[in-house]
């Protein structure tokens, strides 16, 4: 029964759900329809480790390689990705087309990331960004940008230039703050110049699991020191994306965001990404029961997602405990933990984890051209 899905019940709590998942017979089985009819699906993200998995690990874009590289012999490797992900991408858009429309451009995003060799490099996003966005021609597409230092003044550009940003590996508030400084400045500048704001759709995409992964560990070790902190193993990561939520609430408060909104500015939501859980101590939809308020996204992959709509529980949580959560993390350094530090590590290693799936997706995709058209 619809009224039993914990699924649907979100929306009703002001979240969205969308799929951290794409391959190309998601769209040809008619599975992405019936996840967006009968679970609500809001949307979809990808990202080159996805990609790599469903390309190299299957033999479903064989023929499609066959045909590109027949069109276009000189294909690069990897302008040939591209247009299988952009094929796979814009079958996806199209499906959550009626989503977009009826949700006024809130919901139904689809999600393609700039190569992450690109993530220090702020005008070869831009120019790639802009590119992308022409080629994959929907309205509802996100371009995906690392949060990285050098991300930043992309995120601003794009923002200006009418791009709509999935701002993606963001582990910090600090970070997470200058993200959304960024996006709004970019929307002031669009404002300024009278350029229209209102159809501009934008996500800071703020990771989880893997910051309960780190700090975990080094819980154990003052655990094994003698120090109790035994409560506090699987509280930060939520702590933390507490504290993101709460500077949110902050600035959709301020004067200076009820301008954009008389303008018909969109917020920039924060959407939860690495949601699955990682550790099996830990509750299979831990990452999704604990972060559920208005104004956000949870971007969930096939396992969470399923277990989510048999034992999810749908209740307003985001907003609870904001004074436990700072206590929490403020009480870190007394453990001798720096939390910036331990993001800053997380989103190294999150951009070079991106850029070796990228490789390792370019050089399978490279063998098999080369085996289908030897």
């Amino acid at each position: 029964m619809a009224e039993h899905n914990p699924l649907l019940r979100l929306k009703d709590l002001g979240q969205s759900i969308w799929y951290d998942y794409i391959r190309s017979d998601l769209m040809t089985s008619g599975a992405l329809g019936r996840l967006i009819r009968e679970d609500g699906l809001g949307g979809l993200t990808s990202n080159p480790a996805i990609f790599d998995k469903a390309i190299t690990g299957s033999d479903l874009y064989d023929s499609a390689i066959r045909d590109c590289l027949s069109q276009s012999p000189d294909l690069t490797t990897q302008a040939l990705f591209y247009r299988l992900a952009m094929a796979d991408l814009q079958a996806a858009a199209d499906a959550f087309a009626d989503t977009y429309r009826e949700s006024g451009g809130r919901d139904g995003f689809v999600s393609l990331e700039v190569s992450p060799e690109l993530a220090f490099d702020t005008e070869g996003t831009v120019e790639e960004a802009l590119t992308l966005a022409r080629q994959m021609d929907r309205a509802n597409l996100m371009i995906k940008v690392p949060g990285t230092l050098p991300g930043l003044a992309a995120i601003e550009q794009l923002t200006a230039a009418g791009i709509n940003v999935n701002v993606t590996l963001l582990f910090s508030v600090t970070r997470y703050q200058a993200v959304l400084e960024a996006f709004l400045k970019g929307l002031e500048t669009r404002l300024n110049q009278g350029a229209p704001v209102a159809s501009i759709a934008s996500v800071a995409s703020f990771f989880i699991s893997r910051v309960d992964t780190a700090l975990d560990a080094l819980l154990e070790e003052r655990i094994r020191e003698g120090r109790p902190v035994e409560h506090m193993r699987g509280q930060l990561a939520i702590a933390n994306a507490k504290l993101a939520y709460a500077h949110f609430q902050h600035v959709r408060d301020s004067e200076r965001w009820q301008r954009l909104a008389r303008a018909g500015a969109q917020p920039q939501r924060l959407l939860w990404a690495s949601t699955g859980t990682k550790n099996p101590d830990y509750s299979d939809v831990m990452y999704v029961d604990g972060l559920i308020g208005p104004d956000t996204v949870n971007t969930l992959p096939p396992a969470t997602l399923d277990a989510f709509r048999d034992h999810g529980s749908p209740t307003l949580t985001l907003t609870q405990d904001q004074e436990q959560a700072r206590a929490l993390i403020q009480g870190l350094p007394d453990l001798g933990i720096d939390l910036e530090s331990v993001t800053d590590r997380l989103e190294a290693e999150g951009v070079q984890a991106f850029a070796d799936a990228f490789a390792h997706l370019m050089q399978g995709l490279n063998d098999k051209r080369n085996r289908l058209t030897g």
